[in-house]
């Protein structure tokens, strides 16, 4: 019961994160440009922001999956989304105009999209090793 009720802190933690990594992102790219910020704190900070909230909707699925496990799935789910962006269709590039496109698959191929993802996946996955209540979790029962 004791693991039970600290994979749902943990389920709450990562899901209030997720959340806040969302909402700092959505404003970034929508004030980023007013606030007078430079084009690569935007362009890049939201995509370092973006390879955050793939770990963390991940890690808030599997709460008792490795954080190494989640890392590598999230940045397999960044590595693929970047390259689907070289796919190109009607319907998809038509998606790709409107807002959610735009920020679920974005629009232009860029490696350097990768590394920042990259960087954003390493932050949540030393920020969710330090959250008190994924302590424990993983740990498994003696025998």
């Amino acid at each position: 019961m004791e693991v039970q009720e600290k994979s749902s802190s943990r389920r709450v933690l990562l899901l209030s994160t997720l959340a806040l990594t969302i909402a700092c992102g959505l404003a970034l790219r929508r004030f980023g440009y007013e606030a007078h910020l430079p084009f690569a704190v935007v362009k890049y900070g939201g995509s370092i922001l973006w390879g955050s909230m793939v770990y963390l909707l991940l890690a808030s699925l599997r709460v008792t999956t490795k954080p190494g496990k989640i890392a590598m799935a999230a940045a397999l789910i960044a590595i693929f989304v970047e390259f689907f962006r070289l796919v190109h269709t009607p319907w998809l590039d038509a998606f790709r105009l409107t807002t959610a496109g735009a920020l679920l698959l974005g629009r232009v191929f860029s490696l350097w999209n990768i590394l920042a993802y990259a960087a954003g996946i390493g932050a949540a996955l030393a920020l969710d090793a330090a959250f008190p209540a994924s302590r424990g979790v993983r740990q498994k029962p003696a025998a």
